[in-house]
Parts: C-alpha cells; structure tokens; sequence
C-alpha cells in the first residue's frame, strides 16, 4: 500500500484510511511502537497487552489464593 506523507498542522504524518484501519485494527489513541531500521525502514507495531484487565486481575487472585500461606510466611 503506497501512502503519502501529509502536512498535519505544524507536523508532517500518514493518514491510516479505513482500509488501513481495517487491516491493522488499530484506531485513535491506540498506542504503537516505531521503530526506524538500518536503511530506513519503518516497522508500526501496535502496543496490545497480551492479556485483558480482567483477565491479569483475575490471574493475580487466583495465584494469591493459592499462594495464601507461603505470602503470610513470607511477609
């Protein structure tokens, strides 16, 4: 997909279309990494965690739970 570098206020950026959007799933306020290599290439990659939210939280309760006895021998 060929792109072209647009004038953005006082900046310069890529413009994701919809079509860009679709591919990459990503939309306003995601956050990606940038990452320039040797010879100018430029990798995007989007910033997901690799779990959700709950997910982590509820992983976190279950380890406590299970764990109860050596965090009060610990602490």
């Amino acid at each position: 997909m060929i792109k072209t570098i647009a004038k953005i206020g006082n900046s310069q950026g890529l413009i994701f279309d919809a079509a860009l959007r679709e591919l990459t799933g990503l939309k306003a306020g995601d956050e990606v990494n940038v990452t320039v290599h040797e010879g100018g290439a430029i990798v995007i990659t989007p910033m997901r965690p690799a779990i959700s939210a709950a997910d982590a939280r509820a992983a976190a309760k279950d380890l406590i739970r299970r764990n109860a006895e050596l965090f009060k021998r610990l602490a």
